[in-house]
């Protein structure tokens, strides 16, 4: 091969990769955001019947409304969410962006659904909580993985204080008391955040070497002290004085948690009347009841323990009755 020919098919070779990379240029500024879609007018959490249930509607992927004296019908005209929560004057809305790597947008809306402010993050949506007043939020993205039952994963727990704008991006750093002294390990993971009603003390699980814990966060002393070993994914009762949470009972990864409930005074538990394996935080319906989303539905249950699981919602998840 002369020089003449060399040239001619290293040139030929740029057009060539020129025009791959012409269209795929192309194809990104072409590409709509399937994420992108507003509550329609007038569904918003104002003016809704007492008791309703809100949820992801798994059909269209938008948040949806079941009104408690009509359970067969449901109403999905709010935005497209994959985690949703609600509480006071706001709904938090989380996001997966379309795209490699991973990356999120948290939306933070009003009782209207309408956005407020919005905020770009790495990782995928999985845990969404709203503090009573409406005022805190929380949210936890995996920065790496997508499920807990593995030990290759990594998560990042946000807090957002709407009184003040100010934004934690990551509550890993906060300082932790574990078995009576300051803890530090490069392996220290937050998750499921759930608020008190003054918006200062917060419950989460903390993983470390193995082990998951409960731990009591206060945000004005910027402190952690861990309660119990083996709780994941917490959420307080209404009244400040109960954790409904999953507890790893099995080794087996396809069946490894079951729901429980904590007495915080005693640090007493119950297993709930569903045997099942639930992989979700659950959400307080009421004083009594928690709802969950297992194998596509939310499902209803006591929190004393009796009784059993009731389907309340087919292809739903991410399940609230807003305070």
């Amino acid at each position: 091969m002369n020089r003449r020919h060399l040239w001619a098919l290293v040139l030929g070779f740029l057009l060539l990769a020129g025009g791959a990379t012409a269209y795929t240029v192309r194809a990104a500024v072409g590409r709509t955001d399937d994420t992108a879609v507003a509550a329609d007018a007038g569904f918003g959490l104002d003016g809704a019947p007492p008791g309703a249930l809100w949820f992801r509607d798994s059909a269209t992927g938008r948040v949806a409304r079941q009104d408690p004296a009509a359970p067969g019908g449901r109403v999905a005209l709010g935005p497209r969410c994959d985690r949703f929560h609600a509480a006071g004057p706001t709904a938090l809305c989380l996001q997966r962006r379309p795209g490699v790597p991973a990356r999120s947008y948290v939306l933070v809306l009003d009782r209207r659904l309408r956005e407020r402010q919005r905020i770009s993050l790495p990782g995928i949506p999985n845990r969404a909580r709203v503090s009573a007043s409406g005022q805190v939020l929380a949210w936890t993205t995996f920065a790496t993985g997508d499920s807990y039952n593995t030990s290759a994963f990594a998560t990042r727990t946000s807090i957002l204080d709407l009184r003040t704008g100010y934004l934690i991006k990551n509550i890993e750093q906060i300082p932790l008391t574990l078995d009576g002294r300051r803890y530090h390990a490069p392996d220290v993971n937050y998750w499921g955040v759930s608020f008190a009603a003054d918006d200062n003390r917060f419950y989460a699980t903390v993983g470390t070497r193995g082990r998951t814990h409960l731990v009591e966060g206060d945000l004005k002393t910027w402190s952690a002290r861990a309660l119990k070993e083996n709780v994941e994914c917490p959420s307080l009762s209404p009244d400040g004085t109960r954790v409904a949470y999953k507890k790893k009972v099995s080794t087996d990864p396809r069946a490894p948690w079951r729901l429980h409930v904590l007495d915080l005074a005693t640090l007493r538990e119950h297993p709930l009347a569903d045997p099942r394996s639930v992989d979700d935080q659950a959400a307080w319906t009421g004083p009594g009841t928690v709802a969950y989303a297992y194998e596509g539905a939310v499902w209803s249950v006591p929190a004393d323990g009796t009784g059993a699981p009731r389907r309340v919602a087919a292809g739903a998840s991410s399940p609230v009755v807003p305070r």
